[in-house]
C-alpha cells in the first residue's frame, strides 16, 4: 500500500488515537508524539499540526456559541464542579477531535478557566457496547465526578447481505447497558449522563464499499429505547429528536454515518441545554 495524502492522514488523525489503547498495556508506558507519528505514516512535526489545527477548529466552535448570551449563561451553570474530572465515553462520535466532547472541552476552558475542571476523551472509534464493557474499569481509574456517555451505533451494524444479524443482538446491548450503569454506580459516586445513538443518512450509508457493515435508522432507535430503559432518573439528550426524522443533512458528514462539525456542535448545545436546565 502507499502512502497516505494529506487528507488521508487527516481523517486518519481525526478519528484514531492509539494511545489510548497502548496507555492500558500492564507496563503503562509513557506515550509521546513521537511514538504515535508512524502509526499514520507521518512525522511528528506533520503530526502535531494536525492535532493542533483541529483543537483550534473545536476552539473556535466553542467560541461561535458563548458568542450567544444565553447560550453562555446555561455554560456557567453547568454542574461540574471545580477540580472534578469529566469522562466522555463512546465510539468515534466521541473520539473524534472534533467531537461534542472536545467542543464542551473548549466550552470550559473559555467561560470558566478558573474551575481547574478536568475533561478526559475516553472514546474509541469502532467500540461497540461490549467492547466499552470491558475497559470500563480502565475508565474509572480516572476517578470521575461525571460520565457523559453515547454508546451503541455500532453495535446495530449487519452484513449487508443478507442483512439478519446486527452485529451485537439487541438483548446483549440492553445487558451491556445495564451492566455499564451497574458497575459504574457501584464503584463510585459518579454522575451518568446518556445520549441516545443520533440517526444516520441510510441512503448515504449504502455508498459505503459493499464489503462494509450497513445501518438502519429502525436498530438505532431501538438501541436509544434501550438507553431511555436503563438510564431510568439520569439525564438523557434524545438525539434522535435533536438531529430529526429524517436526520439533518447538515448534521451529518458526507458518508451518512459520522456528524459534521455542525452535528457535533448541535450536540454539545443540547448537552449543555440538558445539564444546565436539569
Amino acid at each position: 500500500m502507499g502512502s497516505l495524502s494529506r487528507a488521508e492522514i487527516e481523517a486518519a488523525v481525526r478519528y484514531h488515537h492509539p494511545e489510548k489503547t497502548l496507555a492500558t498495556l500492564p507496563t503503562r508506558p509513557e506515550i509521546s508524539d513521537d511514538m504515535i507519528a508512524p502509526f499514520f505514516g507521518t512525522d511528528v512535526e506533520t503530526y502535531k499540526e494536525i492535532k493542533t489545527a483541529f483543537a483550534e477548529r473545536a476552539r473556535r466552535c466553542a467560541r461561535e456559541l458563548l458568542r450567544v448570551r444565553s447560550f453562555a449563561d446555561l455554560v456557567e451553570r453547568l454542574p461540574f464542579e471545580p477540580g472534578t474530572t469529566v469522562v466522555g465515553i463512546g465510539d468515534s462520535i466521541t473520539d473524534d477531535l472534533l467531537s461534542w466532547f472536545e467542543i464542551l472541552r473548549h466550552l470550559f476552558a473559555e467561560s470558566r478557566p478558573e474551575s481547574e475542571v478536568r475533561f478526559v476523551n475516553a472514546g474509541i472509534s469502532g467500540d461497540t457496547t461490549s467492547r466499552l464493557l470491558s475497559r470500563i474499569l480502565y475508565v474509572l481509574e480516572e476517578e470521575p465526578a461525571w460520565i457523559l456517555i453515547l454508546i451503541g451505533t455500532n453495535d446495530v451494524p449487519f452484513v449487508r447481505e443478507p442483512p439478519t444479524k446486527t452485529l451485537v443482538s439487541r438483548e446483549e446491548t440492553a445487558g451491556n447497558l445495564r451492566a455499564l450503569r451497574d458497575l459504574t454506580k457501584s464503584k463510585s459516586d459518579v454522575r451518568l449522563v446518556w445520549m441516545t445513538p443520533p440517526p444516520v443518512n441510510e441512503d448515504r450509508t449504502a455508498s459505503i464499499p459493499a464489503r462494509q457493515p450497513a445501518w438502519r435508522n429502525e436498530d438505532l432507535k431501538k438501541v436509544a429505547r434501550l438507553v431511555w430503559e436503563v438510564a431510568g432518573k439520569d439525564p438523557v439528550v434524545d438525539l434522535g429528536k435533536v438531529f430529526g426524522d429524517p436526520a439533518n443533512l447538515e448534521l451529518l458528514l458526507p458518508d451518512g454515518l459520522h456528524p459534521s462539525l455542525t452535528g457535533q456542535k448541535t450536540i454539545a448545545a443540547a448537552l449543555v441545554e440538558c445539564l444546565a436546565r436539569a
